[in-house]
């Protein structure tokens, strides 16, 4: 037997609005049949080049996305799993921890914006779909 593409998702979420539309959008799935849920924020490190902002900023901010994404899955009595991870390129890294936690797919909401959101997101998008190890379902 298969196991559904939703049964262990991994979801990547960039803020905390991301994470709450993007819970949003897999509610209906994740209400249909019980699933593993892992909501992931990756850290960029710059690679020895001064960081964007400091670690601790930034962990503060993977909080807030990771308490907006369970407080809305906590209202269905969904459990979710939360990892904050680091790396320097940032498609690896979540390819790494959907193999760490043996995932399903690797689940994330459009954000729109087409080219545009491509070129200042550094291609991450285009890089999840194209270079995925796992299947990729890319939520409306």
């Amino acid at each position: 037997m298969v196991a559904p593409l939703l049964d262990r998702p991994i979801v990547p979420v960039a803020n905390p609005d991301d994470a709450a539309t993007t819970y949003e959008k897999l509610r209906p799935y994740l209400l249909e049949e019980e699933s593993d849920v892992t909501v992931v924020n990756v850290i960029e490190k710059a690679g020895g080049a001064p960081d964007k902002a400091g670690v601790e900023q930034r962990q503060e901010h993977a909080k807030k996305m990771f308490d907006a994404f369970q407080e809305a899955a906590e209202v269905d009595g969904i459990t979710v799993d939360t990892q904050l991870l680091y790396g320097t390129d940032v498609v690896e890294t979540i390819n790494d921890a959907a193999a760490d936690i043996d995932a399903s797919a690797i689940v994330f909401a459009s954000r729109g914006g087409g080219r545009w959101l491509d070129l200042v997101s550094g291609r991450v998008r285009s890089r999840l779909v194209s270079d995925s190890e796992y299947p990729v379902v890319v939520l409306p």
